[in-house]
């Protein structure tokens, strides 16, 4: 017979003591607990984009990108300013199609930059000690930071919004707004790209290769820096696409946006178990779902106890589980 262990019996009692809370806040007010599911949907597929960038990274090379989150923020940034220089908003229908060019842009730029910070930074460490490119990693972080506080200024820049925000049907007598389901239903197919590029392309069985074995991969003939800067690029690409949905989803942008943001995806990176694609996007989800349950129920702590409770979940999987809800564990190399 298992034994069951304290670590255990903690962790049936904390999901206990969540479910009771969940029914509560459900049987008081189903139409609040809709409505913040909606919203949480929507932060779930933001945050996915996001995680996605530092479980590819880590997947490959075992680096956490620091500066990740505020390649997001550049993003945004980025996107905005190519949507307020066309001069065009939501009452013009060819806007849609100036939108998805915007996202498609800001996917390229987000993505030559990755590029270019992982050949200028983090290339030249990659047989130093783990430390250095954690360091370095940080140091480009602050940089990129810099760059938005010069660009964006101090203080938060409205931008204009052309996603059409209006109600387009009722369930339980809660609208369900446009935002939300166009934000997920950008999501979906970016994730489904993704997946079949690292499941079924030739790069991206390589990246596969070089994450299990980097030596080996160059054994057998695989460019193991183009296949990182790959990997890069990608993390880039997904994380442009949610700049700018992000700042269309706010209709706003600050300089410090993706250190936020950026630690909370990676917080979900590491709840789905990091290095693994659908881990992410499962801790994604469940992050967007708790904080919005959070801040927006009748009996949540409130949005002021947000960032510390997604921390604490942080810690806690940190504590009982390390290697994540998808992640496996895997032995010491010695």
């Amino acid at each position: 017979m298992r034994q069951v262990t304290g670590k255990g019996l903690a962790a049936v009692g904390l999901l206990v003591a969540v479910a009771v809370w969940l029914v509560w806040n459900f049987s008081e007010s189903p139409a609040a607990f809709l409505r913040v599911s909606i919203i949480g949907l929507q932060n779930g597929a933001l945050y996915a984009l996001i995680a996605l960038g530092y479980t590819l990274v880590y997947g490959i090379i075992e680096l956490i990108n620091f500066a990740h989150g505020d390649l997001f923020m550049l993003g945004s940034l980025f996107g905005m300013f190519l949507l307020a220089q066309s001069g065009q908003d939501a009452s013009n229908p060819a806007t849609w199609l100036l939108l998805i060019g915007i996202i498609a842009a800001t996917m390229v730029f987000c993505g030559t930059l990755n590029m270019t910070i992982e050949r200028v930074a983090y290339r030249p460490l990659r047989n130093a000690p783990k430390l250095a490119p954690l360091i370095t990693a940080i140091g480009m972080s602050f940089i990129l930071q810099n760059i938005g506080l010069i660009w964006n200024g101090p203080g938060q820049v409205s931008v204009p919004v052309v996603l059409p925000n209006e109600v387009l049907f009722t369930i339980g007598g809660v609208g369900i707004n446009s935002i939300p389901l166009i934000i997920v239903g950008v999501t979906i197919p970016l994730l489904l790209l993704l997946t079949w590029i690292v499941r079924s392309t030739k790069p991206g069985k390589a990246m596969r290769a070089t994450a299990q074995d980097a030596d080996g991969a160059r054994l057998m003939g695989i460019n193991v820096n183009r296949t990182i800067a790959f990997t890069f690029a990608l993390g880039g690409l997904m994380a442009g696409a949610a700049g700018v949905l992000y700042a269309q989803a706010v209709s706003t942008t600050r300089w410090d946006q993706g250190f936020q943001l950026g630690l909370i995806s990676f917080t979900a990176a590491v709840l789905g178990g990091i290095g693994n694609l659908r881990g992410a996007v499962l801790g994604a989800v469940l992050i967007g779902f708790i904080q919005a349950l959070n801040e927006g129920l009748p009996h949540g702590a409130g949005a002021q106890w947000s960032q510390s409770l997604v921390f604490s979940i942080l810690i806690l999987i940190l504590v009982f589980k390390p290697e994540g809800l998808l992640g496996e564990q895997t032995p010491e190399k010695v």
